[in-house]
């Protein structure tokens, strides 16, 4: 007879872990029992050694799929002899180590139910069970029992109280777990109709799709604005009353054929990879290429050649799909750059002007999530935001911290991570800290972190820009405060994830950041490692007339360009002279080296793009309308006190010459810039050691420009590296902020 106590940690909660154990325990004769304990699950193993052993093994091996178990400690146990086995009640006495599960997708054998009209859940919206449905959104607190969600209001009925406490079925503890009679219920809401009923309300949703009406509908992490995704008068109407008219809207496609994307095919054309992260639990948005043949309204992503794709991953969103029998728009609900809503009052009261109707559920969203959107890059897919699914992120150091770390992140494309011991968990995308709203969910996730995971921050990393409102709430936090460079942290955040070693050339190529000179970079080269970069190389700068206007009006990019040349302007705004002259006054015309800047003006002086309606239009159409085959042109390298620079100014008469080709023209700007990346590279090889070069920040989001530069690069022999679990643009920014403070308080690691 082998006793042993084991405790196994990892992603153990919320995914049927326990139900698991007791089924495995069954099979193999063993006795004892199992329970929670603050974010480990602890077993006492009873029985012949060869079966204890071989149930041992089996609970890392053959664990659910939704699991991530690792064995934490094993001990050989004395224990009075036990008769059977127990799921026992959970213990939350000792310290926490907690790994809180994301929201997940509808797994195939609920949507069988779903489907079955012999089965009590038959077309139930809110089906689940231990492998599927919502976590992260309904969690309040753990151990993950049902009185610590957003459940605890919808008591069992006799039937689902028989699945929950019954050990060998599928529901055993399926926290979420309801049925049509205790449960969540729908509600339809246009005009001055109510309907309270699941079958009556989904039936006037999709009638109200089918008429080419807007619906707010309330998901799992948030609200949706649905509408008919091949109703081009649709599209547009959603996007006047959202005052969205140009940026890119998701869509929903059916679940049909055997792998599920039959529908999406007929529209779009994903490749192998795209096709298998659509289909993977986390259910994202991929972006992926539209067909020349799609019926999808031309004005979902207007000047692109992507569409932003999705499967239903909700209950309610398969009902609303199959019924509607088309691909739905399914953007954001929430007043554009601000966090999803969730609130039922809210979002009426402010989706009000967008929504001709409503189709919300009684059960309460405690915080956002909004879906994760993830691009192939250079043969890989990368996250360009992280959210529902695959966030909370959590990520392990390669070191081990002093004391806990909040990372608040920057100013656009918010997210924050919280760092203990040896561990971090990034959040999902919170968005742009520009409103109210915004700084509000960003205290609430903060405060949540803490809260879930039984850490509380003992000191605060931030941006070393002072006006970012994370910088300042930092500030206000009355914890002690510890800056990070803006480009440091994109340099960092690719070191740390890829765990690097030694030092690295880094080119951190985005918007704006801060720069420690005072100026605004963003087009700069970092040679070193966390906590010792140097900026050794940059790109020619320039000064921005009106500063911060520059990022919606790409025109005023252009001139800055053309006047730092001395180049005669087109008139792109009437008090052009103006501007002119307050720009030779260096009146409210800050310093630039941002390759963002660069991409908006190319896009302005090949008439793409003057005014932006979202941030990154410009380059984003730039690199959609560009040939992939153009011949680049050599751009000159200069030393400017020992900061060797890129030069810009070759590429002007091109862009300028409205007798080339527009494509030609963009296809030439990408392959000069990335041609100029592999120069400066070569050239800074003579002086600095490095093999390995990495890119990141938001402008490596752009395909065309990252693949001809890596490309380039490993030409010439070195090793690239890119993001691949963290976003390249602002929001891996608070990773970065992570291991950059680490190493400023321990000292580069070697």
């Amino acid at each position: 007879m082998l006793t042993l106590r084991l405790t196994i940690g990892g992603r153990v909660q919320g995914v049927g872990y326990r139900p698991f154990v007791y089924r495995q325990a069954v099979a193999h004769g063993i006795t004892g029992w199992v329970r929670n304990r603050s974010g480990v699950v602890e077993v006492l193993a009873q029985g012949a050694a060869t079966a204890v052993e071989r149930f041992a093994a089996g609970l890392i091996e053959q664990a659910p799929p939704l699991a991530q178990p690792h064995l934490v400690s094993r001990e050989e146990h004395r224990a009075d002899p036990h008769d059977g086995f127990a799921i026992l009640a959970s213990d939350a006495g000792d310290a926490p180590q907690i790994h809180v599960p994301p929201d997940y997708f509808a797994c195939p054998d609920c949507l069988r139910e779903m489907r079955d009209p012999q089965d009590r859940r038959y077309r139930y919206p809110f089906i689940n069970c231990t492998q599927c449905g919502p976590r992260y959104t309904l969690i309040a607190r753990l151990p993950y029992d049902r009185p610590n969600t957003s459940m605890a209001a919808f008591p069992l009925c006799p039937a689902c109280r028989a699945e929950y406490e019954n050990p060998a079925d599928r529901r055993f503890h399926a926290e979420p777990v309801a049925c049509p009679q205790c449960g969540p219920r729908l509600e339809f809401v246009q005009g001055n109709e109510t309907i309270i009923d699941n079958e009556a309300a989904l039936r006037a949703a999709v009638n109200a799709l089918r008429s080419g009406a807007i619906v707010a509908m309330q998901g799992v992490g948030g609200y949706h604005l649905l509408c008919d995704a091949g109703n081009e008068e649709a599209v547009q109407r959603l996007r006047a009353r959202k005052r969205r008219p140009h940026k890119p809207l998701a869509v929903m496609f059916p679940s049909q054929g055997d792998d599920g994307l039959a529908a999406l095919r007929a529209h779009l054309q994903p490749d192998a990879v795209e096709a298998a992260l659509l289909c993977s639990p986390q259910r994202p948005i991929v972006l992926c290429h539209r067909r020349v043949d799609s019926t999808l309204a031309p004005a979902l992503a207007p000047g692109l050649s992507e569409i932003g794709a999705m499967l239903p991953y909700a209950p309610l969103h398969h009902l609303l799909l199959d019924d509607c029998g088309g691909p739905l728009v399914a953007t954001s609900g929430n007043i554009s750059g601000e966090p999803v809503l969730t609130d039922k009052e809210e979002a009426t009261r402010r989706l009000a002007g967008i929504a001709d109707a409503f189709l919300h559920h009684d059960r309460p969203i405690l915080r956002p999530a909004d879906d994760p959107v993830w691009r192939t890059t250079a043969g890989a897919l990368r996250p360009l935001r992280l959210g529902r699914g695959n966030a909370p992120l959590e990520l392990e150091l390669s070191f081990t911290l002093s004391e806990p770390l909040l990372a608040v992140g920057g100013h656009m494309k918010n997210s924050i991570a919280l760092a203990w011991e040896g561990r971090i968990v990034v959040s999902p995308h919170i968005g742009d800290l520009d409103a109210p709203r915004a700084l509000a969910v960003f205290e609430q996730v903060a405060a949540d972190l803490q809260r879930l995971y039984g850490v509380q921050a003992q000191r605060i990393v931030c941006d070393a820009h002072p006006g970012y409102a994370s910088s300042k709430w930092a500030r206000q936090s009355g914890l002690p405060v510890q800056t990070v460079q803006h480009h440091h942290a994109h340099a960092g955040a690719l070191h740390g994830e890829h765990d690097g070693n030694g030092d690295w050339l880094a080119f951190t190529w985005d918007g704006v950041g801060l720069g420690d000179d005072g100026t605004l970079w963003g087009g700069e080269t970092l040679w070193g490692r966390p906590g010792r970069w140097r900026r050794v190389g940059s790109l020619r700068p320039f000064h921005l007339p009106g500063g911060d206007k520059a990022g919606r009006e790409p025109w005023r990019a252009a001139l800055a360009l053309l006047w730092e040349c001395g180049l005669e302007a087109p008139v792109f705004h009437p008090e052009q002279d103006l501007l002119h002259h307050a720009w030779q006054q260096r009146l409210n015309t800050p310093q630039s080296s941002a390759a963002g800047r660069l991409f908006d003006a190319a896009a302005a002086l090949s008439g793409i793009c003057t005014n932006a309606s979202f941030e990154g239009q410009g380059p984003m159409q730039l690199e959609a309308i560009a040939r992939n085959d153009a011949a680049p042109i050599a751009l000159p390298l200069y030393d400017d006190n020992g900061v060797l620079r890129i030069d810009w100014a070759p590429l002007l008469p091109l862009l300028t010459d409205s007798a080339v080709d527009v494509a030609q023209r963009a296809g030439c700007f990408h392959a000069s810039l990335a041609t100029a990346i592999a120069t400066q590279v070569r050239a800074l090889r003579q002086t600095h050691d490095f093999t390995t070069v990495a890119l990141g920040g938001g402008v490596f989001q752009n395909r065309l420009l990252t693949e001809l530069a890596a490309a380039a690069l490993e030409a010439a022999g070195f090793t690239v590296r890119l993001a691949t679990r963290l976003p390249c643009n602002d929001g891996g920014l608070c990773y970065g902020q992570i291991i950059e403070a680490t190493a400023n308080m321990q000292g580069p690691r070697p």
